[in-house]
């Protein structure tokens, strides 16, 4: 009796020794929201407080390599997503990698530690933020074919990554009409849709394969403007049709597998009477609905003078994500959080759709994860 009576104190001192050691491995993995430990768990929208979900939908440019202490502050907050880089940002290699170092370095809120999304526009030819690839335009790439593209977009995504971008604003995805602004400035990979995507594609799957997002621009498309929306509002007058059928059609290959989408600030009036970023019927009708593109949609920048005759940055970003556009692109950071306090107003007066806002914002939360590599 005795031996059994300790046999079972024995039994009964190691299954309590198990479930200590079981919940303190439970405890540890609990710990891996830590700065230095990766989220175990993707985080859900709906768990986020209004002014992070919001933020969720929000980039903001910089300029030059200084972080103001409002900026910082707002990447501490969980206020915006991330950050575009423009040439200033990089008067060195080495000065543009450590600042994005310091920006990712930035403490934030438990859960939203995955990495910020660093973008820059890395076209090549006139477009390019940073030296490097790629070496060459748009239109060469387009010229000299699908290996030639694809390697680009490979060395540039292994630029990019060495400096901490991880996320490129092209390719331009663009069909290169003649005459228009995208063809003369050599952006464009080609005059016919399946020139286009002949190139583009295989540049944007190399950027992917390097560990860096690829965006297509500027949809439905802008290759018959004759000017630039940074600096004047542009009316593309083609028919739905021919819109649907060319301008369209390299979106539509891109949207199998493409990691963003940026819209355009262009009025398409066979499409919508409003600027495309602010149409519901082009940003939700025709990206997602028409050619089933499930990725990040973005809306190209929002305080130029395509889109001034909106009421200002707050009524620009509202009007971009009424129509279901997930990142609201800004110059300025006052601006950003001007719109970013409009939407969590609009959000508790249930004047954006709620299931569609929380989408959005997971959508982006999803990205920033899966740069976490």
């Amino acid at each position: 009796m005795a031996r059994t009576r300790i046999r079972r104190r024995r039994a009964v001192a190691l299954a309590a020794l198990l479930g200590l050691a079981a919940a303190a491995f439970a405890f540890g993995a609990s710990l891996g929201d830590g700065a230095s430990s990766p989220q175990r768990r993707p985080l859900s929208a709906s768990a986020l407080p209004l002014g992070r979900l919001a933020g969720e939908r929000i980039v903001v440019g910089l300029e030059g390599t200084g972080v103001a202490p409002e900026l910082r502050r707002a990447i501490r907050q969980g206020a915006i997503a991330g950050v575009v880089l423009f040439a200033g940002s990089f008067p060195t290699r080495a000065a543009g990698r450590a600042l994005i170092d310091r920006l990712q370095a930035i403490p934030r809120p438990p859960h939203l530690r995955d990495p910020l999304l660093v973008m820059v526009d890395q076209e090549g030819g006139e477009v390019k933020r940073v030296s490097g690839a790629p070496g060459a335009s748009a239109r060469e790439m387009g010229a000299r074919g699908a290996a030639f593209s694809r390697e680009q977009g490979r060395r540039t995504a292994g630029n990019l990554r060495s400096l901490g971008v991880n996320v490129d604003l092209a390719p331009v995805l663009d069909v290169a009409r003649p005459g228009g602004t995208i063809a003369e400035t050599e952006r464009g990979f080609g005059s016919t849709a399946a020139a286009v995507e002949a190139s583009a594609i295989p540049f944007a799957r190399a950027l992917q394969a390097g560990g860096v997002a690829a965006t297509g621009k500027h949809f439905p498309g802008l290759g018959a403007a004759q000017g630039n929306t940074d600096f004047a509002a542009q009316r593309i007058d083609l028919p739905r049709a021919r819109l649907r059928a060319v301008d369209e059609a390299p979106y539509r290959r891109f949207a199998r597998f493409g990691d963003l989408v940026m819209l355009s600030t262009a009025v398409y009036p066979a499409l919508s009477p409003r600027p495309a970023a602010f149409s519901r019927s082009v940003a939700t009708g025709e990206l997602r609905g028409r050619l089933g593109f499930a990725g990040v949609s973005i809306t190209d920048a929002l305080e130029t003078v395509a889109v001034e005759g909106f009421g200002g940055p707050a009524k620009a970003g509202v009007a971009a994500a009424g129509a279901g556009v997930d990142l609201l692109l800004f110059s300025d950071l006052g601006g950003a959080q001007a719109a970013r306090r409009a939407l969590v107003a609009r959000l508790r007066r249930g004047a954006l759709r709620r299931a569609e806002f929380l989408a959005s914002a997971q959508r982006v939360l999803d990205l920033r994860r899966s740069l976490a590599g």
